[in-house]
């Protein structure tokens, strides 16, 4: 192999790389990366055997072939090289570096080691959908998802596909979040609806390393999900499992709502945070005037405070404790001046989710006391 690649598109492939690189005892060619030259492109791969990436680099193929080689080495060489024009050349499973100064041989090892980067199947239905929009969609829920190793099937994030409706939902059993994408914004080529669970390391990934221009296509069959752009491939195993039916959670019905200007409810927030010490318990409630919230904490090594707030309230008065940092990631996904809270009594879910918006809703569960 030997190709001429700019220093800056070599930097753009190893940093999507990184993603799934990582030291493994077991396998240590897992901290390695692939570069391969066929006819017509470079690609530079790496895989923690969950997940892999694939990304295509510009450059001048000389000699097709491929080598394999590890990743730390070659980026710390990449950031601190000066020279934009880089020549890489194969030499015995070795790989030969040299600029206009500079020249280092990286001992590798090879190719046939490398692991096998698994492809899609090739029926697999695909929607395509821009990235701005999948990459808001997911920031809206991907805070109310965590790793769990006793209920793995709420370790990714749900991709609900439905006759006209993409949605994303996350849950860690103590909030919910989902939100539907309208078949206007999406293409797609799916057979029928389907539900898909992509696990939460992968889609960390794929927010950071997509741009916002262009589109994305993401194809699915039984096990794998695959993330593709015109340079840039994603894929990954499928979290197997039901993800819990969240239907019966969903509030039909409110006994308090409350209107509410999104910014003082944050700066509530923030401040009774600073009195709840380990617990992180505030108290929302309505008295009968029905015309303030109260937001309350306190901590028995700290002390208290109270902060009031002007709000729009209708149905009953009430009193329930929620944490604080689950309530502030519901406000920090909701991008309009006000926030709609509705609430259920002290034991039932609460729901956050703009006034006039229902593609999009943030699902709490009270503290009980």
């Amino acid at each position: 192999m030997k190709i001429i690649v700019l220093r800056n598109n070599l930097k753009n492939a190893l940093d999507a790389a990184s993603r799934t690189v990582e030291e493994n005892l077991n396998l240590p060619i897992l901290k390695n990366i692939l570069i391969k030259a066929d006819q017509s492109k470079i690609i530079v791969s790496s895989t923690n055997l969950e997940a892999a990436i694939t990304k295509v680099v510009p450059g001048k193929i000389t000699e097709p072939g491929e080598a394999t080689i590890p990743f730390g080495l070659l980026n710390s060489l990449i950031n601190n090289l000066q020279s934009e024009r880089i020549d890489l050349e194969e030499k015995k499973y070795n790989l030969l570096l040299k600029t206009d100064n500079y020249e280092a041989i990286i001992q590798g090892m090879s190719p046939s080691e490398f692991p096998i980067i698994p492809k899609i199947a090739p029926e697999a239905g695909y929607f395509e959908i821009s990235r701005s929009v999948l990459k808001e969609a997911i920031n809206k829920i991907i805070n109310a998802c965590q790793i769990s190793d006793l209920r793995p099937e709420i370790s990714g994030i749900l991709f609900n596909f439905e006759s006209n409706v993409f949605k994303l939902v996350a849950t860690d059993s103590f909030r919910l979040a989902e939100k539907s994408i309208p078949e206007t914004q999406f293409k797609n080529n799916l057979s029928k609806s389907g539900k898909t669970i992509i696990p939460l390391k992968t889609i960390q990934e794929i927010v950071r390393i997509l741009n916002d221009e262009e589109s994305v296509k993401v194809f699915i069959d039984d096990s794998q999900a695959l993330f593709k752009t015109e340079t840039l491939e994603v894929i990954t195993r499928l979290i197997d499992g039901q993800f819990p039916d969240y239907g019966p959670i969903i509030p039909k019905a409110l006994e308090t709502e409350i209107v509410v200007e999104k910014q003082e409810l944050v700066n509530a927030m923030k401040l009774a945070g600073s009195f709840t010490a380990r617990s992180g318990e505030v108290v929302i409630k309505v008295g009968d005037d029905k015309k303030i919230v109260e937001v309350y904490s306190a901590d028995s090594g700290l002390g208290e405070n109270k902060y009031l707030i002007s709000a729009k309230i209708s149905g009953d008065p009430v009193k329930a404790s929620f944490n604080w940092k689950y309530l502030l990631d519901g406000l920090k996904n909701i991008y309009t001046d006000t926030v709609l809270f509705g609430l259920q009594g002290d034991s039932r879910p609460a729901i956050m989710k703009a006034p006039n918006d229902t593609s999009y809703f943030y699902i709490l569960m009270p503290i009980k006391n």
